[in-house]
């Protein structure tokens, strides 16, 4: 029978600990929860390590010990979290200390074991109920995507915009100019991610005047509401890749703003250029 294979990052520094996770996990296959599992653990005493292992590796769940005191195991775990949003991961102590395991979820864990009270059983359950809960997360922020790019759909096909770049007949930048759009998706992604920014600190990065500045580049591009579209969405499936729930929703939130914004922009530009080419036409009929 095939097995599927659980590939296990332990991030721990007690040796007796590591000894305890791998007898267990030998034990696994015993487990009613392990049917078609088969276990794997890589040991990383530190953040260093951790980064290490995670950069030349897969993994499909990380056991994190919040026991480790430099850097302390809760610093280990806001990092490690940033290091590998996808990843479950599954916090591990022998304290007692409820307010600790509330924090270390707060900060981004998935699930907690509590050492002093694990078995075999115990352990692989916590481990599939991770990986579960985060392939529920995975697929709900697709979902949500999905509905997202669903709705800009319905926007360009529903809106009767009286001026835009499809009067040029022209042909989507994604095939016409695949490398500049590349430069366009990289540019929007840039904006969002200062737009996260602003509203994450408070700051200021004057992003109209950037749209703006980049609607115009897709004027003279002769861009049309169908190539913003095709921005907005690759930079959203690309942004979305590896981050966390939060973070996703938060790039589906701004960008459903700058989209409009940068279509506005865009609106406005070609607007000006019929105002620009009539004023001419009607200058040469003038002095004709």
């Amino acid at each position: 029978m095939t097995r599927d294979l659980c590939r296990i990052l332990l991030i721990e520094d007690e040796p007796t600990t590591v000894k305890l996770i791998q007898r267990l996990l030998l034990k696994a296959p015993q487990c009613s929860l392990a049917e078609g599992l088969t276990f794997t653990l890589t040991q990383a005493q530190d953040l260093q390590e951790t980064a290490e292992k995670l950069a030349g590796e897969k993994f499909d769940l990380i056991l994190l010990s919040l026991e480790i005191s430099v850097p302390p195991g809760l610093n280990i775990l806001v990092k490690t979290r940033e290091l590998a949003a996808a990843i479950p991961i599954v916090v591990q102590t022998t304290s007692n200390d409820e307010k600790l395991v509330v924090r270390a979820f707060q900060l981004g864990a998935d699930g907690y074991i509590q050492l002093n009270n694990i078995d075999s059983s115990l352990l692989v359950y916590q481990i599939r109920v991770a990986i579960e809960r985060q392939q529920y997360i995975l697929n709900l922020k697709h979902q949500q995507q999905e509905e997202e790019f669903r709705e800009l759909e319905q926007l360009i096909k529903g809106g009767q915009t009286s001026i835009t770049a499809k009067m040029f007949g022209s042909e989507a930048i994604r095939q016409s100019i695949p490398d500049i759009f590349q430069e366009l998706v990289q540019n929007y992604g840039d904006l969002l991610d200062l737009a996260l920014e602003e509203q994450a600190y408070k700051v200021e990065h004057n992003l109209s005047e950037r749209l703006r500045s980049l609607a115009d580049k897709l004027g003279f591009l002769k861009a049309s509401p169908r190539d913003v579209v095709d921005i907005h969405t690759t930079t959203l499936r690309q942004k979305n890749q590896d981050v966390t729930l939060a973070k996703a929703q938060a790039y589906v939130s701004e960008g459903r703003l700058m989209v409009l914004e940068l279509m506005g922009y865009l609106v406005s530009f070609y607007r000006k250029y019929y105002i620009g080419l009539s004023n001419i036409k009607l200058f040469n009929n003038t002095q004709s």
